[in-house]
């Protein structure tokens, strides 16, 4: 089978941006879900470097994973190196990942580069809060971002506390500055 797999941990989730043959669970092992990127470009610049998703080492990570027919695969990968690797924080890799039914499938994976300067590490829930509210870049805010990542995440039953801490504390903190 010559289909292309992409593997989805974030807004890939819920924004792909590109036709897909099959959409299925999956699971990555080897790397985790983290908020873990400065975002100069999409959801922050660099005077105010919002936070985007990156997948870390360690652990494993469960997403989307979407089949690309062969005769759209190069579009699909000139989609994603122009949305992905603008600032060349994330690499490129294909692995396997395990989709929901048990069967393995290399996919196309976007990790978190650690020698990069926009490589923000890990990060404790309130100063990923602090980090996140009021940071605007190209794609919008970053809160959006993180919320919706946050309740996507969730409604594929998905269990991120770490990240539903992060969403609730920036949903509180918007609350606040409302009053």
């Amino acid at each position: 089978m010559n289909d292309l797999w992409v593997f989805g941990y974030a807004s890939l989730m819920w924004k792909p941006g590109f036709d897909y043959a099959e959409k299925t669970r999956a699971r990555l092992s080897g790397y985790h879900r983290a908020l873990c990127i400065h975002s100069w470009e999409h959801r922050g610049t660099r005077q105010r470097p919002g936070l985007v998703m990156g997948l870390d080492r360690g652990g494993s990570c469960v997403g989307l994973a979407f089949r690309i027919l062969p005769e759209n695969k190069q579009d699909v990968m000139t989609y994603l190196r122009a949305r992905e690797l603008i600032t060349k924080v994330y690499k490129e890799r294909i692995g396997p990942i395990t989709l929901d039914c048990g069967t393995r499938v290399n996919a196309v994976t976007y990790v978190a580069d650690r020698a990069h300067e926009q490589y923000a590490g890990r990060m404790d829930i309130s100063d990923a809060i602090a980090q996140v509210c009021g940071a605007v870049g190209d794609a919008g805010p970053n809160e959006d971002y993180v919320i919706n990542t946050a309740e996507h995440i969730k409604s594929l039953g998905i269990n991120d506390p770490w990240l539903a801490s992060v969403s609730k504390g920036i949903k509180e903190f918007s609350r606040l500055k409302d009053v």
